[in-house]
């Protein structure tokens, strides 16, 4: 499928009357919604607000290709539809923040009224003689228990000797690995 100048037309009509990529793609024929999409944000024409504004106020891409053909031989579009780089002079919208990616989730910690009382005890004990390391200290022989929230300076991790196979201290693993049945009976 190529992008013929009637083709290309259609989907500016479409785009411009609020039609979806997908409702394009289907009268179009013969390509994807995702091809759609590309064409329109390579013809700038894809900061629509509403069918009336994009109508009455022509994209700069829209009247550079309304230009007569003659002029500069147009560059041939890739026929998979996949997006191209942002033009250089096109700025990135100042209200959108930066993308935060989540790192592996926390191991589960069971609720205060699951544990055991004795080893609630013990992890308090543990954790007051706890070498208290960082992210960056953690090895493979040290407890892996996170201690605090977070995102504030006062977290941290137990850093004690683990158990062999285990991510944990001794008091750690016992509180992460508990039989099903006691903390069924506990929570009753």
């Amino acid at each position: 499928m190529s992008w013929t100048d009637e083709r290309v037309e259609t989907l500016k009509r479409m785009w411009n009357e609020g039609q979806s990529a997908s409702q394009i793609a289907k009268e179009l024929g013969g390509v994807t919604r995702n091809a759609v999409i590309g064409k329109v944000h390579r013809l700038g024409l894809s900061n629509r607000v509403g069918a009336n504004a994009a109508a009455s106020t022509p994209a700069p891409a829209a009247a550079a290709a309304a230009k007569p053909a003659r002029e500069a031989a147009p560059a041939p579009e890739p026929e998979s539809g996949a997006a191209e780089a942002r033009p250089a002079e096109k700025p990135v919208t100042p209200h959108r923040k930066p993308v935060i990616t989540a790192g592996q989730p926390l191991p589960p910690q069971p609720a205060a009224n699951e544990i055991s009382p004795e080893a609630l005890a013990s992890v308090r004990e543990v954790e007051k003689k706890a070498a208290r390391i960082s992210l960056m200290e953690l090895t493979e022989r040290t407890c892996k228990w996170p201690i605090g929230d977070p995102a504030t300076d006062n977290f941290w991790f137990c850093g004690l000797a683990a158990q062999p196979g285990k991510p944990y201290c001794e008091a750690h693993v016992g509180v992460a690995f508990q039989p099903m049945s006691s903390r069924r009976d506990r929570r009753r």
